[in-house]
């Protein structure tokens, strides 16, 4: 018998890794996930965007507009500073970052600072937000690796009957 050929590659694994924590996320507008990958290919820290712990998700609000104190936005932790908080490891050094969106400017900061050397993502769709072009400065600067990850498969399928008892 030969192994078999239909095997995810380690890009969709990973990806699939950060599309599986997104779904944690209690947003319910936006779910991102991220995954941080050392160059051993080994899983070192996952995320996902919500508030931070202890902070009460059915007081705070989930809003995307109105007065800026009645929105998410000065509350919520995106998943890629999640993944970087919730990792197992301190030193980061050379890592990549898997991640369905381009991370934002501040995102960008706790990525460079924490030594991550590579963003691999799916959607690049706030390209052109003031954000977005300040993150891919600093990125750039820093010479953080940018990889638009293009997949071989259009979905991963997931089933929890498949495995027999």
């Amino acid at each position: 018998m030969e192994k078999r050929n239909d095997y995810i590659r380690w890009d969709e694994y990973f990806m699939g890794v950060a599309l599986l924590s997104a779904q944690r996320s209690k947003d319910p507008n936006t779910q991102v996930g991220a995954c941080i990958v050392n160059p051993d290919k080994k899983i070192v820290g996952v995320g996902y965007n919500g508030f931070p712990s202890g902070c009460n998700d059915d007081e705070l609000p989930w809003a995307r507009e109105g007065a800026y104190l009645d929105t998410k936005y000065p509350y919520v932790c995106h998943a890629e500073l999640n993944a970087i908080l919730n990792s197992i490891s301190r030193d980061l050094k050379g890592c990549s970052i898997y991640v369905a969106l381009f991370p934002c400017n501040e995102c960008a900061k706790a990525i460079i600072q924490s030594g991550i050397k590579e963003i691999v993502y799916l959607s690049d769709k706030y390209a052109g937000t003031d954000s977005v072009v300040a993150s891919k400065r600093m990125l750039g600067q820093a010479g953080v690796v940018l990889r638009q990850l293009k997949p071989n498969l259009q979905s991963i399928d997931i089933s929890f009957t498949a495995v027999e008892a």
